[in-house]
């Protein structure tokens, strides 16, 4: 198993910036990513981000990952007006899938 969740999505999706590890894990389905995803803390979504796709205009995740990140983190920081913005300017760059 995977042991952050910064791994997980490198093994999902690829990393632009480092060559993807090989991976005996057997289970790449991208149902337990988001279970993983779900009940992540603020600080292991920010780290997934920030590290696979560390400018808003890069990176390999798959937009409707990275914008249903930002709604997680969100959703447990309210009221951090630098992390509101970052999503705000990722949903721009990105828009809805």
């Amino acid at each position: 198993m995977h042991s952050t969740l910064t791994e997980h999505a490198r093994c999902l999706w690829g990393d632009e910036y480092r060559p993807t590890p090989a991976c005996a894990e057997r289970h790449h389905e991208e149902s337990y990513f988001f279970e993983r995803l779900t009940f992540a803390d603020a600080d292991a979504i920010l780290a997934m981000l920030r590290e696979l796709s560390p400018f808003l205009c890069d990176g390999y995740l798959p937009v409707w990952v990275r914008n249903l990140a930002y709604r997680l983190v969100l959703l447990q920081r309210p009221d951090d007006p630098d992390l509101l913005r970052e999503a705000a300017a990722s949903l721009r760059l990105h828009g809805p899938d």
